[in-house]
């Protein structure tokens, strides 16, 4: 059916417009028809062939979904232009294997297994992509980023997110693609097809799952307020810029006392805890006349182990901290640092030196409330959210999304968590430092939203929520479980 070179150039072309289907473009179909248009390709396809045309998908998908990248290597990390371009280019080729792993993988299952091609795009093809999908999520520190269950927050599959998760999403996402495809190939060759059937099953599924009301109110409704200073990243570490920073959050929270809850962003204040411990000392204590609590980002230097953490700091009616456990490499930290850090040094890559928190850290009590903590990257990754739930009533989180200017990326950072919101049944309060700062509630929709690049205050009543969804409960288990029956199911027709 495909020609090498066309065949080439489709996947290549498919990949590319895969983006398009999540924010800020929310073109939600292109995700299915990008997963159609593979698995057609795939099916006519050798196992080697497939593995090429997959590399080819992925480098479209993640060269033009996470270009962003070169955005905070060069513009803000003040690397040269060929340097960034080639971090860049190796980062989305990584990435991109995967995509052909996922080819190779199915269309070797498919061989090995003799499978027609509507057992094929039924079993193997959804079942591989989504396989791939959560290795991609944990391996190398993990990037769970342009998964095609993000792209549907907005549809009917988004129901299967309380259920299964993200990875739920994405299996419903690629049966759907799965379906289409067998219709589209049994047209072709003169056959008639049922399968348009399964697919508006699958669709109604996911109307009814996102009728099930998993959780109930915990308390009184509160207020809050979240607080997006729009400092500019050239200018947040300068120490000229210091005391200008704190009097403008200090006056934009004494300015909404009224609030139960005030949120800082991610590292909002240019400064470590014990050099400014007064200062907080006099905020808590402004805080507690008030009735109110803040929660604050910071660097908290341990002297003892002389380690530093990205932090949030609650301030008010106690003092906790939370630091930030799932660190970004060659960001906050250098992996294989007695090996690597000759080549940094080479190169001239400027990066942090963050410890990770530990992983029990619990919710911090604030405003009568357990909240939940995420720190920018840790929100992709709804397996570690969900270690504070059932116990957190609310989720916070926090970013600095200044790094990527007006990309696409803060837009899929705000989708992100909103589907984190769904799958938990929590209120998520995400305070950003230009923006997108959105206060969400506890089905994924948008309660309030910030304009990007301004000095804001964004304030809303939200119910914290009690109880706990099928995911929260098991957490990925269930997906997984369902994948391996998918497997298993060739080999038993086998026998």
């Amino acid at each position: 059916m495909f020609a090498t070179w066309r065949g080439d150039l489709l996947a290549l072309i498919a990949g590319g417009l895969l983006p398009f289907a999540f924010s800020p473009y929310d073109l939600y179909p292109l995700a299915i028809v990008s997963l159609v248009t593979i698995f057609l390709i795939w099916l006519d396809s050798t196992a080697r062939r497939a593995m090429w045309r997959g590399l080819l998908f992925g480098i479209g998908m993640f060269g033009v979904g996470v270009w962003w990248v070169f955005i905070s290597i060069h513009h803000y990390g003040n690397v040269g232009f060929a340097l960034s371009f080639f971090i860049t280019s190796m980062f989305v080729l990584v990435f991109a294997t995967f995509l052909a792993m996922t080819g190779g993988v199915a269309v070797k299952f498919r061989q090995h297994f003799n499978l027609s091609a509507t057992a094929t795009l039924l079993w193997c093809f959804p079942t591989v992509w989504v396989l791939f999908e959560w290795i991609r999520g944990w391996m190398f520190t993990g990037l769970p980023w342009l998964n095609v269950g993000y792209s549907q927050i907005e549809t009917p599959l988004g129901g299967f997110a309380s259920l299964l998760g993200v990875y739920g999403v994405s299996l419903a996402v690629a049966l759907s693609a799965a379906f289409i495809t067998i219709v589209i190939r049994n047209i072709y060759i003169g056959q008639k097809s049922f399968h348009i059937v399964a697919l508006a099953l699958l669709w109604c599924g996911g109307l009814l799952a996102n009728q099930l009301n998993w959780v109930s109110p915990a308390g009184e409704p509160m207020t809050v307020t979240l607080i997006q200073g729009n400092i500019p990243q050239e200018l947040k570490w300068l120490p000229s810029m210091k005391a200008p920073t704190i009097d403008l959050y200090t006056q934009l929270t004494r300015e909404n006392w009224e609030s139960d809850l005030i949120i800082w962003p991610e590292t909002a204040l240019p400064v470590f805890f014990h050099e400014s411990s007064n200062f907080f000392t006099g905020l808590a204590e402004e805080a507690r006349l008030n009735n109110t609590d803040i929660l604050v980002g910071l660097v908290y230097l341990d002297r003892e182990q002389r380690q530093y953490y990205n932090t949030m700091m609650s301030l008010g009616s106690a003092t906790g901290f939370y630091h930030k456990r799932h660190l970004v490499p060659f960001t906050e930290y250098l992996p294989l640092k007695e090996w690597l850090s000759v080549l940094v040094d080479i190169i001239q890559v400027p990066m942090s030196d963050f410890s990770a928190g530990s992983d029990d850290q619990r919710p911090l009590p604030m405003a009568g409330q357990k909240v939940g903590i995420s720190i920018c990257f840790e929100g992709a990754f709804g397996e570690e959210v969900i270690m504070q739930l059932p116990e957190a009533t609310l989720l916070v989180n926090v970013s600095n999304d200044a790094w990527f200017a007006d990309s696409s990326a803060p837009h899929q950072h705000l989708q992100i968590a909103r589907m984190r919101a769904k799958e938990s049944g929590r209120p998520l309060l995400r305070a950003t430092n230009t923006g997108i700062s959105a206060i969400i509630d506890h089905q994924g929709r948008f309660q309030s939203i910030a304009a990007q690049f301004e000095e804001t205050t964004l304030s809303d009543v939200v119910v914290p929520m009690q109880g706990a969804t099928p995911y929260v409960v098991v957490g990925n288990v269930a997906i997984l479980a369902l994948l391996l029956g998918l497997i298993l199911v060739p080999l038993v027709k086998r026998r």
